[in-house]
């Protein structure tokens, strides 16, 4: 499993890389900067698993997400930070981010979390993100919601990018992400789903 951990603080990347090598099957590269990492998957190909500090330099918040997940050609791009809320974790993993990790996890969480992530699923510690309401769609993000609310009123995603003054590449992901929470084929069925469940 190659990763490639971008953190701005020494002590983080080593950590993180050491719990990780300590596997014995894991080859991890490190980098300081957004920058850095970019070059890297430029240079040595696509990663199993990127996993991205909220904070350092280059982020700008979750454009820095984006621009990975675009680089590592979709490949599982995960955020890790120090500081973890809800809102923040919904918001990465609606985005495209294969998980959040918070920084305070033991060794073999962080070991758990990494192969979670690299084998295709989604990681997020916590209990709300594997909750499914049948009623209140909690598990949707509000931004998700409004998307939701626009795919039932059969808009494309360039009417409802400028309804929400958003971006038709960020409604597209939404709408991705969206219709796997629901376990939605296409956009019709999610519509379908989210007026059975009175979601709009």
């Amino acid at each position: 499993m190659r990763v490639l951990i971008a953190d701005d603080h020494d002590l983080v990347r080593e950590a993180i890389g050491a719990f990780l090598v300590a596997e014995g099957d894991c080859e991890v590269a490190t980098a300081g900067t957004l920058a850095e990492a970019l070059n890297l998957v430029k240079d040595q190909g696509v990663f199993d698993l990127v996993m991205l500090d909220y904070n350092m330099p280059g982020m700008n918040g979750l454009d820095g997400l984006q621009k990975m997940i675009a680089e590592n050609q979709s490949n599982p791009v995960a955020i890790i930070s120090g500081t973890t809320t809800k809102a923040l974790a919904e918001e990465a993993i609606s985005l495209g981010a294969a998980g959040f990790v918070p920084k305070t996890l033991g060794a073999k969480s962080m070991i758990s979390a990494a192969r979670f992530m690299a084998a295709g699923e989604i990681y997020a510690p916590f209990n709300f993100m594997q909750k499914k309401s049948e009623k209140s769609g909690d598990l949707l993000t509000d931004r998700e919601l409004e998307v939701l609310h626009g795919i039932c009123r059969g808009q494309s995603n360039k009417e409802i990018a400028r309804d929400y003054n958003l971006h038709e590449a960020t409604v597209k992901l939404h709408a991705k992400t969206l219709s796997r929470k629901l376990g939605a084929k296409n956009r019709t069925h999610a519509a379908m789903i989210a007026r059975d469940r009175n979601l709009v």
